[in-house]
């Protein structure tokens, strides 16, 4: 199986099991609020309907997927917000439906482009592992926005590793955004899958170190909580500033959440990946 595909797999995984959350929730429960400010359970699944049908866009069209990276640029503060809004408007069962023919078309179109293919987006363009580990990161943090909403609570899982990759890919870039120099060294970081694999990157011999258990890193590195809610632990004095700062989305850094599970996600698209 290649990378593309076990990403692949484990988004569909993941977006069906967020599929089961919000299947047969009233309507009042789709108008309800979650940590995201202002936004809706109803915002959080017309905002990955959108950026499913765009990413489906940049892999079928990539001439009109650019008149919507030109859009982005006309109105780049709000354009992810209006994207929502338009789609927010529609009944839920109707967004339901929208949203399951959509990342349906899109899983499709991904695993059938040609070895090699490079996708544009938003940022520099990617291949389809790195696009589909993308839906994967937006899907799984929003969905914990929902989830957050209702009150309910995810069993982890071993399908957030590739988010987790992305956490440390952009150790360099949390710094950067934050006009912080990134450190010279690299940091060992070793996370606890709930099977008991231990997933690694870094060096061994890394002086500095951060270690816990996956699912909680991948909360850190999303802002979908605040360090001193998760068992994740720094050693060096690097790695202890990177844990406050840590994002694996572009975008601003924006507040984050506050410690107990308050405030509201920050960054792009409310939090997640674009």
């Amino acid at each position: 199986m290649s990378d593309a595909a076990a990403v692949l797999d484990d988004l569909r995984s993941e977006s069906d099991e967020l599929d089961l959350l919000v299947a047969e929730l009233s309507a009042e429960q789709w108008a309800g609020p979650t940590p995201a400010e202002r936004w809706t359970v109803a915002h959080q699944i017309a905002h990955l309907t959108w950026t499913d049908e765009v990413a489906l866009l940049a892999v079928t069209d990539p001439g009109a997927f650019a008149a919507e990276v030109a859009k982005a640029q006309a109105a780049p503060d709000s354009f992810v917000d209006q994207a929502a809004e338009e789609l927010v408007a529609e009944e839920p069962a109707a967004l339901l439906t929208r949203w399951r023919d959509g990342r349906d078309r899109l899983q499709r179109a991904l695993r059938a482009a040609p070895l090699g293919t490079r996708i544009p987006w938003y940022g520099p363009p990617m291949g389809v592992a790195s696009m589909a580990t993308a839906r994967l990161m937006e899907t799984w943090a929003h969905g914990q926005d929902v989830a957050d909403a209702l009150g309910a609570v995810r069993a982890p899982t071993t399908r957030v590793r590739h988010i987790a990759r992305i956490g440390v890919r952009t150790r360099d870039y949390a710094f950067l955004v934050r006009g912080i120099k990134a450190p010279d060294e690299e940091f060992r970081v070793e996370l606890e899958a709930p099977d008991g694999e231990v997933i690694a990157f870094g060096p061994e011999d890394a002086g500095q170190r951060v270690t816990g258990p996956l699912h909680d890193f991948c909360l850190l590195v999303t802002r979908r909580a605040h360090r001193d809610d998760l068992a994740v632990r720094a050693v060096g004095a690097d790695a202890d500033q990177w844990l406050d700062i840590a994002q694996a989305f572009a975008g601003p850094p924006g507040p984050g959440r506050a410690p107990g599970g308050g405030g509201a996600p920050g960054g792009g698209a409310r939090g997640g990946a674009r």
